[in-house]
Formats: structure tokens, sequence, C-alpha cells
């Protein structure tokens, strides 16, 4: 069934909040998002920056220890502007380049739907006025984190948050585990286009339309979350430094290798040392995130 809703209520935090609606086990959820300093379709500012959330959302059945999965079945912006900054994060770059780069300032961009792009309008630079292939994605992904924690959406852990990798598009599924009773969904920080680690600390930050499928997997626990396109299977994590990061999302891509393709260690092993692939899905965050992939052609054979 599909369930519309329209916020009214938003979260700077992934917590144990009250629900803004209780969803079945195979609902549609049909909801609008916010930018990242809390603009809406209409570019009115209606809440706190600092990625608002939309959500969260209860899924009757969803208890610990329980896997969400959540189909992304639309993701677009919904309004003709967004923004970005304009500097790469000075943590990026070798300190000694800091002293030369510039003060950071706001990029705005005109976005055109029926073209599918973006196009810088300002500042005047020396790229003119470059324009982009839209690839909107949302930022903000995932549900109540462990142990009762509130977790700002600056940041992310195993619950998911604000990992802003780029894959979390329309036509991806995503797991997560799950902490509390309803699991409690949130989303939000959608973005039009955006590199990878999310360098400047943005993408094209804008509003966002969002239709998203919940499914519970009763009694399959996850330590990270996991996602799936028509290609590959993936595993994210989210930690700092960058190398621990790293760890998590091959440790748990790893255990999913063994429990649903019957991979022990060593065979998984030799399939990851020569077919893997990492993205790196934030390094401006406080934690970064990291994404393990593997191309399911290979699985086919496993």
């Amino acid at each position: 069934m599909r369930r519309e809703h329209q916020p009214t209520l938003y979260y700077n935090a992934f917590g144990p909040y009250a629900p803004v609606m209780s969803v079945e086990d195979g609902d549609t959820i049909v909801t609008t998002t916010l930018d990242a300093r809390g603009k809406d379709a209409s570019g009115e500012v209606v809440a706190p920056r600092g990625n608002p959330l939309t959500g969260p959302f209860y899924v009757n059945g969803a208890e610990p220890g329980d896997t969400l999965e959540v189909r992304i079945d639309k993701a677009t912006p919904n309004r003709d502007e967004g923004w970005t900054r304009t500097v790469i994060a000075k943590h990026v770059v070798d300190p000694s380049f800091v002293p030369e780069m510039p003060q950071d300032r706001l990029a705005s961009w005109r976005i055109d739907d029926t073209r599918s792009t973006a196009t810088l309008v300002s500042p005047e630079t020396a790229l003119g006025h470059p324009t982009l292939q839209l690839a909107p994605m949302l930022g903000c992904l995932g549900v109540a984190p462990k142990g009762k924690q509130a977790i700002s959406t600056a940041t992310s852990a195993e619950h998911g948050g604000n990992m802003d990798y780029r894959g979390f598009v329309a036509g991806t599924t995503w797991c997560f585990p799950v902490f509390e009773p309803g699991a409690l969904l949130f989303t939000g920080d959608g973005h039009a286009v955006q590199g990878d680690g999310e360098i400047v600390g943005t993408g094209i930050e804008i509003s966002f339309d969002v239709e998203l499928t919940v499914r519970v997997i009763k009694a399959k626990e996850i330590g990270w979350p996991r996602g799936e396109s028509a290609t590959h299977i993936m595993c994210a994590g989210n930690a700092r430094p960058l190398d621990q990061a790293l760890q998590h999302a091959t440790t748990e891509m790893l255990r999913w290798l063994a429990t649903d393709y019957g991979l022990d260690t060593e065979a998984a092993s030799i399939l990851l040392g020569q077919c893997v692939e990492y993205d790196i899905g934030n390094v401006f965050d406080p934690a970064f995130t990291v994404v393990c992939k593997i191309d399911k052609r290979y699985l086919v054979q496993a």
C-alpha cells in the first residue's frame, strides 16, 4: 500500500523519537525531504539547518534482531535551485597547501528537470557556467541507533546515518539492523549531484520527492548497512579513520558471503582479493564511509 506523508516535524538526529507515521511490512512511503539548510520545495526555511530528517516511520513487526529492507523507488529534486560550498575541506589536502586555499563561500546551481541537468549560476570562476548531468542521491538514510542513542545527522554509524554515498539512488535496496521496535526509519539530505567523498562538505543540496518501500526480514541480524543494485552487492562501514571504515565494510561483506552464499573465509578472501571494489562515500563528516562491493556475476559462479 502507498502511504503518503506530508512532513511538518523534522529532527536533526537519528534517535528513538515518537514516530510520525506507522506503516506495514511491504508499504511504500511517499514523502518529501528538506535540503541541508532546512529549505523545502518552495525554498522556504521550515526547519533548523544541519540535515533535518523526514521521519521516523514506525514499521510494524520490526523488532531488535531483525533487518529492515528499504528499496529506494524514487529520489528526485523538487525545485529548480540548489547550492554547494566552493572549497575543498582542509583535511582533504596536504597541510602545506592549506594557506593557499581561498575563503569558502556558497555556490548557486540551476536545476533543469526537463534536461536532467544542473548548471552553475554563481560565483563567477574560470570554469564559466558548467552543466552537469543530474545523479540524485540520498545523503541521509537509516534507522534509530542502538542503545537508545540520538546520533547527529552530521555523522554515521551502524544504523546508517549521514553517509553521503553516491549509491543511495533510485533502484537500489538497502538493509539496516533494527535496534528499536518499529526500526524508526529516517531519510533526508538530498543531493542532485555529488562527487565521491563529498569533499567540499556538500553535494548540490536540494529538497527531494522520495518514495521508499519497506520490508521486515525477521530474525536476520546484520552488523552494518548492506545494499544491492542491479549489478552489485554492497556493505557500508562508517568510522574514522578511513581504514577502520574499510575494515567494517569488508568484515560485513565476509559475513554476508558466508551466511547467504556459503563461502567460508578462505573462499571469500580469494574472491574479494581479485574482484573487490571499494567506493568512498564520505570523507568530510566525523565518521567516514567506505563501501565494499562485489559484482553479482561472480556470485552466480559461487
